[in-house]
C-alpha cells in the first residue's frame, strides 16, 4: 500500500539496487524482511511523531518523558537488555521551573558476546516546535504518508525520530529473518539535542570507562545527503562559536519625537558594528582569523572535484538565485572548511508589525562564526572581542558596549578511509548501487567531538534522509525510499563493519 506512486520519484541509483540480483544471500534476506515490515516500521514512526516531544518547550517536558519511554517499550519488544534511563539533573537557567528536570538518556545493550565488535548508535527523540499556523500543509505532529509522492511527513520524519528508529527496526528485521546480529549493539538516545545536548557530555564522560568501556566504534545518523540524487558518508562538521554584542546607553526606551537627534542611540552603534563584521561578499573582516585556517591539501581538494553537485542544486535549496559562488569546488568548501560569520537578529529592538518610534534603551547584537581547522575558540573569542570594542572606540560614543560568547562547539574531522566509512561505503554501493560521495557540512553536531575523544574511538555519520528534507523547517518530510533503503544501509554496514579486520 505504501509504494503507490513511488516509482517516480525514486532516483535511478536506487532503482538499481532495488531491482540488483548479485546481493549475497545474507543480505538478500535481510532486506526482503526489511520490505516485508515496512507497514509495521512505518507505523512505529507514526506513533512516536504523534508525540510532541519539543525539548525547548518546558510545558512539553512530559511529552519528550513520555517518548523516552515509549522508546524503552520499542527497546524491550526486540530483547534488548540492560535498559537504562539515565537521569541528568535539574535544568540550568535560563527557566521559568526552577525545578525543571531534563529528559533522561535512554541507554541499551542488545548483544553481549566478547567476540564482536560493539558499535554504539546515538540519535535524538526530541524536536524542533511545530505549528499549523506557521505554514504547515498538515498537522505537524500526525504522520502524514504520503503515497503519491513516496512521502512521510511530519515533526522529526527525518530529524531525528524515523533514523532513530531505524536503528530498532534493523534489529527486527534480523530477528523475523532469523539472521545472528553481526556486533554488539549499544543505544545512547538523548532528549534536548534540540535545545543544546544539556547534560550529555558529562554523562558520555561518566559513562566511558563505565556503561560504554567496551565500544569500538561510534554511528549517527542525525544530518543528511548533500543533494538529493546520491548518498553521502559525512566524515567532517564546523563548529560554531556564537557571540552577542551589547551596547546600552538610556536608562529606559525613549520617544524618537522627544530624544530623536539629541541622544545616542545604541541601536545605531550597535548597526555600525555589526557592519564591520562580515562583508557583502561573506568575508568576514576580523583579523587574524583567515590565519587560524588549515591549507587545503591537494588530496583535500580532490574529493570536492569528484562530488555530485552544482550551483542550481543550492540555489533550488535556498529558494533564490543569490549564490556567491558558481564553482562547485569553491561553493562546497566555502560551505564545509573554511569559516563564516552569519548576522542573526537583534533583541531589544522593535520588530513587531506596525511602527513604532522607540528609540531602544538596550540591544544584543546576535551573530555566529562556524569554526574549522585549526581555529581555536579561545583566540577567535579573543580577536571578535577585540575586534568590536576597537569598532566601538572608534564611535565616541558615551554607550556602554560590550561583547561575550554565548557558547561554543569544536569542529570535527575523521578520517574517511578508516574501517567504519570503508564498511558504510561498501554497505551504499551494495543497498544504492553507487559509491558516495565523502562530505562535511557547514553544520555543527557538537556531541561528536565529545564520543570521539571520551570514548577514544572513530565516529561515523551516516545520514539517511535527503538535503532537501526541510528539517527544523514547515513540512519536514523523509522521502520512504530514503527510510526503507537507509534500514538495509544501516544493517549492511554492521555486518561490513564486523567483517573488517581493524576498528
Amino acid at each position: 500500500m505504501f509504494l503507490r506512486g513511488l516509482t517516480s520519484i525514486v532516483a535511478p541509483i536506487q532503482r538499481r539496487s532495488i531491482m540488483s540480483s548479485q546481493i549475497p544471500t545474507k543480505f538478500d534476506q535481510l532486506f526482503k524482511k526489511v520490505d516485508e515490515l515496512k507497514p509495521d516500521f512505518i507505523d512505529v514512526v507514526a506513533q512516536a511523531v504523534a508525540i510532541p516531544a519539543v525539548s525547548s518547550d518546558e510545558s512539553l517536558r512530559p511529552q519528550v518523558v513520555k517518548k523516552a519511554h515509549f522508546i524503552v517499550g520499542q527497546l524491550e519488544s526486540l530483547g534488548f537488555t540492560d535498559i537504562q534511563l539515565k537521569p541528568l539533573g535539574i535544568q540550568p537557567p535560563p527557566v521559568t521551573n526552577p525545578n525543571l528536570e531534563l529528559p533522561p538518556v535512554v541507554l541499551s545493550r542488545y548483544g553481549s558476546d566478547p567476540n564482536k565488535k560493539t558499535v554504539l548508535v546515538y540519535g535524538h527523540y526530541d524536536v524542533q516546535p511545530a505549528f499549523k499556523e506557521d505554514g504547515w500543509d498538515t498537522e505537524p505532529f500526525t504522520l502524514v504518508v504520503d503515497e503519491e509522492k513516496g512521502q512521510l511527513k511530519g515533526r522529526g520524519a527525518t530529524d531525528d525520530t524515523g533514523p532513530l528508529t531505524g536503528w530498532l527496526h534493523v534489529v527486527r528485521a534480523h530477528r523475523e529473518a532469523g539472521i545472528e546480529f553481526p556486533v554488539n549493539l549499544i543505544t545512547c538516545f538523548e532528549g534536548m539535542e534540540e535545545s543544546g545536548s544539556l547534560g550529555l557530555e558529562e554523562l558520555i564522560a561518566k559513562e566511558a570507562n563505565d556503561y560504554f568501556k567496551d565500544v569500538d566504534a561510534v554511528c549517527i545518523s542525525d544530518n543528511y545527503w548533500l543533494g538529493t540524487r546520491k548518498p553521502v558518508l559525512t566524515y567532517g562538521l564546523r563548529g560554531c562559536n556564537y557571540y552577542q554584542t551589547i551596547v546600552e546607553g538610556p536608562k529606559a526606551d525613549l520617544h524618537s519625537g522627544v530624544f530623536g537627534g539629541i541622544v545616542a542611540e545604541p541601536m545605531i552603534d550597535l548597526a555600525k558594528i555589526m557592519s564591520t563584521l562580515v562583508d557583502s561578499d561573506g568575508k568576514i573582516q576580523i583579523k587574524g582569523i583567515d590565519e587560524m585556517v588549515a591549507p587545503v591539501t591537494p588530496e583535500e581538494h580532490k574529493l570536492y572535484e569528484e562530488i555530485d553537485f552544482s550551483v542550481d542544486e543550492l540555489n533550488k535549496a535556498s529558494g533564490s538565485n543569490t549564490a556567491l559562488y558558481t564553482k562547485k569546488e569553491d561553493i562546497l568548501m566555502h560551505r564545509w572548511r573554511y569559516p563564516s560569520l552569519s548576522l542573526h537578529g537583534i533583541e531589544g529592538a522593535f520588530s513587531a508589525q506596525g511602527a513604532k518610534t522607540v528609540i531602544p534603551a538596550k540591544v544584543m547584537g546576535k551573530f555566529s562564526i562556524r569554526t574549522v581547522p585549526d581555529m581555536d575558540s579561545e583566540k577567535l573569542t579573543k580577536l571578535v572581542t577585540e575586534h568590536c570594542d576597537k569598532e566601538f572606540a572608534k564611535l565616541n560614543s558615551p554607550n556602554r558596549c560590550k561583547t561575550e560568547l554565548i557558547h561554543d562547539g569544536a569542529y570535527w574531522v575523521s578520517d574517511p578511509h578508516n574501517a567504519q566509512f570503508s564498511a558504510a561505503s561498501k554497505a551504499t554501493e551494495l543497498v544504492y548501487g553507487v559509491k558516495p560521495d565523502l562530505t562535511r557540512e557547514g553544520g555543527s553536531i557538537p556531541i561528536t567531538v565529545t564520543f570521539q575523544d571520551q570514548l577514544k574511538t572513530s565516529v561515523l555519520l551516516l545520514p539517511m534522509g535527503r538535503g532537501d528534507d526541510g528539517a527544523h523547517s514547515i513540512n519536514e518530510k523523509l522521502d520512504i525510499s530514503n527510510f526503507i533503503n537507509g534500514i538495509k544501509l544501516m544493517g549492511a554496514y554492521l555486518h561490513y563493519y564486523a567483517e573488517s579486520k581493524e576498528n
